[in-house]
């Protein structure tokens, strides 16, 4: 990848995230964090590419940018492009679909039930529904959330809003083939033997079920790189960050 002349800016990393970057032929820069709206016009005067932020400063760049579709589903931004208009995203939506289609599990006819606490985190999972469902249940901690986050998954595919705290969430679950956890904990005794299971939280318990998992070891690899494709228009492959993502994690 050549080197880039225009630099990148950082919101909320340490700096050894900037000399992490350098490494990879950017010019990355931190930059202050408490007067956003401010920085990034700065950042536009001054000619850079565009932003990564960490994710304690996500929620504060809502309001500071265009957010996409995926930015302003999940109520954060992880990425910001100076080109045109400050248009952000939330990569790791994108990033989680590419991690499911590249451990070759068959999503095309399958069911899938998404479970977490609100329409935001079950937010970072909807962009699943494009791989080739045939439906999918949303189970929310109430049965508004879920219809709330049901709107925006596409036309004509099957979507059953829930509320994890009812029955019919497992109901739901025995027909299931792939469960994602977005938020919460898992609900007891939900998870089986024939189900696969993504687990965002990276804290859920299934392991005297006998499910399989999604390896999620290289998703934060697949995020970075589409978060620099987005702050600076070069495309990485994830195997090229990973001696810098350590960096850019703490």
């Amino acid at each position: 990848m050549p080197a880039s002349d225009t630099p990148l800016a950082l919101i909320g990393y340490p700096a050894p995230a900037a000399r992490a970057l350098r490494d990879l032929g950017l010019i990355a820069l931190s930059v202050p964090t408490d007067d956003t709206r401010a920085v990034l016009d700065a950042c536009r005067t001054l000619h850079f590419t565009g932003a990564l932020v960490h994710d304690s400063q996500q929620v504060h760049l809502l309001d500071a940018v265009t957010p996409d579709t995926a930015a302003r589903r999940v109520g954060r931004v992880d990425a910001v492009s100076f080109a045109g208009t400050l248009s952000g995203t939330f990569a790791l939506t994108d990033a989680l679909s590419d991690t499911l289609e590249d451990s070759g599990y068959a999503t095309r006819g399958a069911s899938a039930l998404l479970i977490g606490l609100d329409a935001h985190d079950l937010a970072l999972a909807l962009p699943l529904a494009r791989l080739g469902f045939t439906d999918i249940g949303v189970a929310a901690e109430s049965l508004p959330e879920a219809e709330r986050a049901i709107r925006d998954l596409p036309a004509g595919l099957r979507a059953y809003p829930l509320s994890r705290r009812d029955p019919s969430c497992r109901t739901y679950a025995e027909r299931a083939d792939l469960i994602v956890l977005t938020a919460g904990p898992l609900p007891g005794g939900l998870v089986q033997p024939y189900h696969t299971l993504i687990d965002l939280t990276g804290r859920a318990d299934a392991s005297s079920s006998g499910a399989g998992r999604v390896d999620l070891s290289r998703l934060p690899l697949r995020r970075l790189a589409r978060q620099l494709a987005h702050a600076t228009g070069q495309r990485f492959h994830p195997d090229e960050l990973e001696p810098v993502l350590p960096a850019l994690s703490s």
